[in-house]
């Protein structure tokens, strides 16, 4: 073959030494999530959700599940691909005061249940093994749920059977589009069940208004508002944004700068690449 796609990371230095490969390693839109649904109990609990927020060594994940192919998260869907990404919002990383503090506060007791299965995406259950490492450093117990490859989409995502998952996302090029696919209130996407709160009523606010926002300033700021609004109340926990990493023979050509809005060149390539 001359062009692959999602190269198992296990092998890629394999891919490496071989001279007549190219390897291509996009920083883009795509991203491994663990979704929290407000709507299952104990997942309403805001103190609950901050104290996993904080219960999570996010470098280690990108080291030990991407092998160093991404980088972290911040708990929000738009990435630094993205126009309007919002730099300035502090980067959440591992706290174990802050994460027991807020599990006190929550006043939640016994186990909390999270599903994964590989249909989430490749390594989802040692990434949750992970968490449920890092965790009990904060004197919180998570029970790692293995969930069949068949029916994970069906039967575990986006189901109130279901409070706590492994997820994927591609992502998407636009702020609204991302926004709109998975956390505003009229999407049948929104994994994290994100409503009734006061912040998801400002968010769905924000969205709306900055569809009409002709001023760039402006509609950057809401943008930023709604990264804020996510990362502080709402159910996802974003801690990785997994690289498209895909393979090439030296006999295909393309452009310098490769797309980070999807898979092959934003899915582009059979209208970009050429043999050389």
């Amino acid at each position: 073959i001359d062009a692959m796609d999602r190269v198992d990371l296990k092998t890629i230095n394999l891919f490496k030494r071989n001279p007549n490969i190219n390897i291509m390693d996009v920083t883009g839109t795509a991203h491994y999530t663990f979704p929290m649904r407000l709507n299952v109990d104990p997942f309403g609990n805001y103190d609950l959700r901050m104290a996993l927020k904080w219960a999570i060594k996010r470098q280690e994940l990108v080291d030990k599940i991407l092998l160093g192919h991404g980088q972290i998260g911040n708990d929000h869907p738009i990435s630094t691909a993205n126009r309007f990404h919002n730099a300035n919002l502090p980067q959440r990383e591992f706290d174990a005061d802050k994460a027991a503090f807020h599990y006190k506060k929550s006043g939640h007791s016994g186990k909390v249940l999270l599903s994964a299965s590989e249909a989430a995406f490749p390594g989802a259950v040692d990434a949750a093994q992970l968490i449920a490492a890092s965790a009990a450093e904060a004197g919180i117990e998570i029970e790692v749920v293995r969930e069949p490859k068949d029916g994970y989409w069906s039967n575990v995502w986006n189901n109130n059977n279901k409070g706590w998952c492994a997820c994927y996302w591609g992502g998407r090029p636009t702020e609204d589009w991302m926004f709109s696919a998975a956390y505003t209130n009229d999407t049948e996407w929104n994994d994290t069940s994100w409503k009734g709160t006061e912040s998801s009523k400002r968010f769905n606010e924000l969205v709306i208004a900055a569809r009409a926002e002709l001023d760039e300033n402006k509609r950057r700021e809401q943008y930023h508002e709604c990264q804020a609004l996510i990362h502080d109340d709402g159910g996802a926990v974003v801690p990785l944004w997994n690289n498209y990493v895909g393979a090439t023979s030296k006999s295909i050509s393309h452009d310098e700068k490769v797309a980070a809005n999807w898979d092959m060149d934003g899915a582009k390539s059979a209208e970009r690449w050429w043999f050389a």
